[in-house]
């Protein structure tokens, strides 16, 4: 009799412990699938950006703050106002980042750009969070879900990443990157409209004619 009901209380404690991890589980598959489904359905959207970069050798730490605009299919524009001024585009056929205090732009083909595992992925939504990572979920952080994201297949540049999603709109609120030598790309949104009125001009890049153009697209 004794015997027994050790066996049931063993029972009961290992489906109370199985519990959280399986609520876990399906959170992960909720948070992923809606997330996925947002940016999927999304037409454009508009926001304030604070951007951190954290220098892991030296320590040091540079903040950047601008807008953003966003438009179907993978139409990118961001503008840095300060510290500096910077433009970079994601447009129908190439990407131009413009610093137009230094007189320079860099072009570089499309491909290049959103194949590569950076936080214009993250933006654009073309980060498959359910294909491309495991995610595990932290809970909520200031009111945000926090998820932590290994890819199933590193690169220099992205060998882990932290998102927190806002629990209303399944969109993302912050973005931390993290590359090989653990630098930190951090992006933080304010003020997000979501699917605004936006000029194709926003999208478009004609270099001025004093600009020097560096041309990555062969490479």
């Amino acid at each position: 009799m004794q015997l027994k009901f050790q066996v049931i209380i063993l029972g009961v404690l290992l489906a109370a412990l199985a519990l959280p991890g399986s609520a876990l589980a399906q959170d992960v598959t909720e948070i992923t699938s809606e997330l996925q489904n947002q940016y999927e359905t999304l037409d454009s959207f508009r926001a304030d950006f604070t951007q951190v970069l954290n220098n892991a050798a030296s320590g040091e730490s540079q903040e950047r703050s601008g807008e953003l605009y966003y438009a179907k299919p993978d139409l990118i524009r961001w503008e840095t106002t300060s510290p500096e001024n910077e433009l970079l585009i994601v447009g129908q056929n190439e990407v131009w980042d413009y610093f137009a205090d230094e007189y320079v732009a860099y072009k570089y083909s499309l491909e290049a750009v959103l194949e590569s595992k950076t936080m214009l992925r993250f933006i654009s939504g073309e980060a498959k969070l359910d294909e491309e990572f495991y995610v595990e979920f932290d809970g909520e952080d200031e009111g945000l879900l926090k998820l932590t994201l290994l890819p199933l297949e590193p690169e220099p540049q992205l060998v882990e990443a932290v998102v927190w999603v806002d629990p209303d709109t399944y969109m993302f609120s912050k973005i931390l990157v993290m590359d090989f030598y653990a630098n930190e790309n951090v992006l933080i949104f304010g003020n997000m409209e979501r699917n605004p009125d936006l000029e194709p001009a926003l999208f478009e890049f004609t270099p001025p004619e004093d600009v020097e153009i560096f041309d990555n697209t062969e490479e």
